[in-house]
């Protein structure tokens, strides 16, 4: 299952996120994903495990296991290289030993200290709040996205984590739509807003932390899971599915892209099978009826300032 994005380019609508991933665990877990039928990756640079991604993905080229051709690859411009476009997406290329990305997108829309290419720093202030740079703009680093676009290193280029105010700045500006753009989504998030507003203007909407964060985002950020919801668990029990699997065909039903993470063979298989079976129109109208506004994601826990104020 692929969705088609504004530039023709077919995007598969399951992935495996790789955030949070060890460096000594990612081999396995891609070369498993392949096997299970995984054909879409998401990475960052802020991952800090690029470069074991990218042996990974050697490796399964080297072996004849996958095409680089049959796979998805995207990674991210981390924040504190906004003014270093070109230097950082060939620094992601590099590490994940690949010639060109099918998606590169802006991580989240603000300019932070520079701290060198690839560092991926998040570099704080006297105060211990992030250190924002107000000198480059969204506008400026878009137009270096194009430029990778022109140069062939990156087939597509999008955003993640805007909101509807800075995606129209982006449609405004922009003279290479954002092809994608990643938000958290799921059902206790549903922003069904923003959704419809990229979609209607043709950007495909991937939805990472699809499963509310779980187990995670409750360590890291103290946020509840929406696999625990007593609706989720019915629909799991009438469909004869996990919660996870009714939550990811959810978001697949909303026209969305899902990229789940997982460290577990087992769930990584049990992630994958959401195409065999459809949820009722009544069910999804069920699961609209969730939502309860909560993002699990908060870095002001790291940054000392809430960037969604």
């Amino acid at each position: 299952m692929a969705i088609t994005l504004n530039n023709g380019f077919k995007m598969p609508v399951v992935g495996l996120g790789v955030w949070r991933m060890e460096g000594k665990d990612i081999r396995d877990l891609i070369l498993n994903a392949i096997k299970i039928g995984y054909r879409h990756f998401d990475c960052a640079a802020d991952y800090k495990n690029e470069a074991e991604v990218g042996e990974a993905l050697a490796e399964a080229f080297k072996t004849g296991l996958v095409k680089r051709e049959d796979l998805f690859i995207t990674t991210k411009l981390w924040n504190s290289d906004h003014g270093h476009v070109l230097e950082a997406c060939k620094d992601s290329l590099k590490k994940l030993q690949l010639d060109y990305l099918d998606l590169y997108l802006v991580h989240f829309p603000i300019a932070t200290k520079h701290t060198g290419v690839g560092t991926t720093d998040s570099a704080l202030d006297e105060d211990g709040v992030l250190d924002i740079d107000t000198t480059t703009s969204l506008e400026t680093t878009w137009h270096a996205m194009e430029d990778l676009v022109s140069k062939g290193l990156a087939r597509s280029i999008g955003i993640s984590n805007y909101d509807i105010f800075l995606t129209r700045d982006c449609l405004a500006y922009s003279k290479v739509k954002p092809a994608v753009n990643q938000i958290e989504t799921h059902p206790y998030f549903q922003r069904d807003s923003l959704v419809k507003f990229c979609q209607k203007h043709g950007i495909c909407v991937t939805a990472h932390t699809p499963l509310g964060g779980a187990v995670a985002n409750t360590e890291w950020f103290g946020s509840v899971s929406c696999l625990d919801d007593p609706a989720l668990k019915g629909l799991a029990e009438k469909y004869n599915r996990t919660a996870a699997q009714i939550v990811l065909r959810w978001g697949i039903q909303r026209n969305t892209v899902v990229i789940p993470k997982s460290s577990k063979l087992e769930r990584l298989k049990e992630n994958y099978q959401v195409s065999d079976f459809e949820l009722s129109k009544e069910d999804m109208e069920l699961i609209k009826s969730v939502d309860r506004k909560h993002r699990t994601n908060q870095p002001a826990k790291f940054w000392g300032i809430d960037l969604y104020a």
